[in-house]
């Protein structure tokens, strides 16, 4: 009985203390804004299933992988016996009395012996793999280890969490063996490896043994569960709710700002109908420059946080050298919390301290050096969303304090004045058109590209808007990748039309700028045109203007069917509307660059691969498909100076690319063939290989 009460107390104070914890991260959480609608339950679990039980991402790196996998499979199997301790504890029943009636001959004891024995081997299993993890990241030196936002004492946090669980490991397996040699001939359960250590254990201390490891696990649960909290191992309570909440949607999609919203369509229509302002409330701050501008999803991204450096290690800012690492900007947020959190406690949002996340903790440097390429996003085991913690502080620099680098600024300007990054006049627009001939039979004949207007007043409807973009009207090497895709829809008899003049720039990189008000205005307008007539399907060559149109416009209004070039000409061929000559590259190497906002951002992969495995052979980079290095274009880098670093982004990648041996560099983005074309002319290696979009490879294929 007194143990019994002993073991009532300590649970008490133990699930007191953690609770005591937790209300503070809830009460934290209120304070901080929603960040997205959280539905599709269904897909949600299914993710979560995946990511979390499965452990998908983490097994991206299969040994590692596995083993860190075995340890979590481990503990779930292990939590059944803690389970059964804390009934055992608070009911006063011994350690080692029969929980099913008639167990040999009942399907649920059949089971509790597989639950037991599997956790039996399992402790095992994670005792061997602890020590395995002790040892690298306390002799081996991994890079993603180290960096300059890891501090000595988050070393020392790592190491005891890991020496934690090795005790609780030790004290499982001692009180197992032990109660193997107390219980004699009455063993219930299956304890296949405990048995045979059993073998070292007296059996006059047995019964003493056992209850000292009992109480020594138990002891160590409720330590380590309170340990957690401000630990980096609170991923363990973390990862799964982390996983659940995280976006469902494509990484690349940045989210709208509804109160932009409301005041870019009274800019536009002054009559436009729009919800009544809260003129009692203080205004909102644009933008993240303090943790309470942020979202619960980015407090609960930094609180589950493993610091395994996974998210840095890929990065290409940080790869080449660049002040940037992802890693960083989560912890800067939880340590910005952990520093703030009391006084936002006691006086709530109006809590200052004179300090701020931007620019104390993370510099402007940091947040201009992000290509917004998602890499560290798509290989975060617990899919924390680094990007959107950038993007929020760059919303704050534009929006708030106007400090944007120059560079940028003369971008909007330009965007703002000539529906254009460049300072060209937005009647040249359609001028990428003039003088288009396509060969047929050895004949070159023009062709007149159709207007959207056109087609209407002629009452028509076209069934694809091909929307050209700013890079695809402007930029030298754009202009070809549009005017090669005409020829192969004309070639092809696709039904199409452009907006030529009527178009103006998507807002894309505005967006990626933090110029919110900027994006708005020129997504309302292109909306309000192609609503005007009727568009449906939209195919473009542009991998950011696809994700969004296709991802970003809908908030606002603007909703289509959104195909990427690759895709329409992957079509054209399975359709037999297009038949290529496979001789004519049959002898070159081509190695595909995946762009970042076609592949990681929108999954597609497989058609651009289709149209080149129907011409020459592919050659894969190391790193290809969702491990692709990014060109260094996106995240507006095209348009500014680049941070200081140890060389571009697009030197690294070039680099990369001729290591295949190729003859042909093939991209499928505007952007990511300037950069590429770059490289190639930094590495002085023009002669070696040429770079072409697959519109170019497949005209020259046509022979048209």
């Amino acid at each position: 009985m007194t143990e019994r009460i002993i073991f009532i107390a300590v649970t008490i104070i133990a699930f007191g203390i953690l609770t005591w914890s937790f209300s503070r991260i809830f009460r934290i959480i209120n304070l901080l804004k929603k960040p997205y609608s959280i539905k599709n339950v269904r897909e949600r679990l299914k993710i979560t299933l995946k990511v979390v039980l499965g452990q998908t991402k983490i097994m991206r790196f299969p040994i590692i992988g596995f083993m860190h996998a075995l340890v979590l499979w481990g503990f779930i199997l292990i939590l059944f016996g803690s389970a059964e301790m804390m009934f055992d504890g608070f009911l006063g029943t011994p350690f080692d009395h029969n929980p099913l009636n008639d167990r040999a001959f009942s399907i649920l004891g059949i089971i509790y012996d597989i639950i037991i024995a599997a956790g039996d081997i399992f402790a095992w299993i994670i005792l061997i793999l602890i020590i395995a993890f002790l040892i690298r990241r306390n002799f081996l030196k991994i890079k993603r280890f180290q960096g300059k936002e890891m501090r000595h004492k988050d070393h020392k946090d790592a190491s005891f969490a890991l020496f934690l669980i090795l005790l609780l490991m030790i004290t499982l397996i001692g009180m197992n063996a032990a109660y193997v040699v107390a219980a004699k001939q009455v063993v219930h359960g299956v304890f296949p490896i405990s048995s045979i250590l059993s073998a070292f254990i007296p059996i006059e201390s047995a019964h003493t043994i056992e209850i000292f490891m009992w109480w020594a696990h138990i002891s160590l649960i409720f330590f380590f569960a309170n340990y957690l909290p401000y630990s980096k191992h609170f991923h363990v309570f973390m990862s799964a709710p982390n996983v659940y909440f995280s976006r469902t949607e494509p990484y690349t999609k940045m989210t709208n700002m509804e109160s932009v919203t409301n005041e870019v369509k009274l800019m536009l229509d002054p009559n436009a109908e729009v919800p009544p302002i809260d003129d009692t409330s203080d205004p909102e701050r644009f933008g993240m420059k303090d943790v309470e501008d942020g979202t619960w999803k980015n407090y609960i991204d930094s609180l589950a946080c493993t610091q395994c450096g996974r998210c840095t290690s890929v990065c290409p800012a940080n790869l080449t050298g660049k002040s940037l690492s992802p890693r960083k900007i989560v912890l800067d947020y939880r340590r910005r919390m952990e520093e703030k959190m009391n006084g936002l406690l006691k006086e709530g949002k109006s809590y200052t301290d004179g300090k701020s996340l931007y620019p104390d903790y993370t510099s402007f440097e940091e947040l201009w050096a992000c290509t917004t390429c998602n890499a560290c996003t798509q290989e975060c085991p617990i899919n924390i969303d680094q990007p959107s913690m950038i993007l929020e502080m760059r919303r704050y620099i534009f929006l708030e304090e106007s400090a944007a680098p120059s560079l940028i600024n003369s971008m909007s300007t330009n965007i703002e004045n000539n529906g254009a990054p460049w300072k060209y006049s937005a009647a040249d627009r359609f001028n990428w058109a003039d003088n288009l001939k396509i060969s047929i039979n050895n004949e070159e004949t023009e062709i007149k590209v159709p207007l959207m207007s056109e087609k209407v007043a002629e009452g028509k409807s076209p069934e694809y808007l091909f929307w050209v973009g700013s890079a695809g009207s402007y930029d030298e090497g754009g202009i070809e990748i549009s005017r090669n895709f005409v020829k192969i829809l004309n070639h092809a008899g696709v039904d199409y039309a452009c907006l030529g003049t009527e178009e103006t720039d998507s807002g894309d990189n505005a967006k990626r700028a933090g110029n919110e008000f900027l994006f708005q205005m020129q997504a309302m307008m292109n909306i309000e045109v192609l609503n005007t007539y009727k568009i449906k399907k939209i195919v473009t060559c542009d991998p950011h203007d696809y994700n969004t149109l296709k991802n970003e416009y809908p908030d606002l209004g603007g909703n289509y069917k959104l195909i990427h070039h690759t895709q329409l000409i992957e079509s054209l061929i399975k359709e037999g509307r297009i038949n290529m000559n496979t001789e004519l590259l049959k002898n070159k190497t081509i190695t595909f660059h995946d762009p970042c906002y076609l592949g990681r951002g929108n999954g597609e992969y497989n058609a651009p691969r289709f149209v080149l495995n129907q011409i020459g052979k592919i050659s894969e980079t190391e790193n290809n498909k969702s491990r692709s290095l990014c060109c260094g274009a996106g995240g507006t880098q095209m348009f500014k100076e680049a941070e200081k670093g140890d060389k571009e982004v697009y030197e690294l990648r070039t680099e990369e690319l001729l290591k295949t041996a190729c003859n042909i560099i093939a991209t499928a983005c505007p952007m990511c063939m300037t950069m590429m074309k770059d490289g190639i002319k930094m590495a002085d290696r023009e002669k070696d290989a040429n770079v072409m979009d697959i519109a170019e490879i497949v005209v020259k294929s046509l022979g048209i």
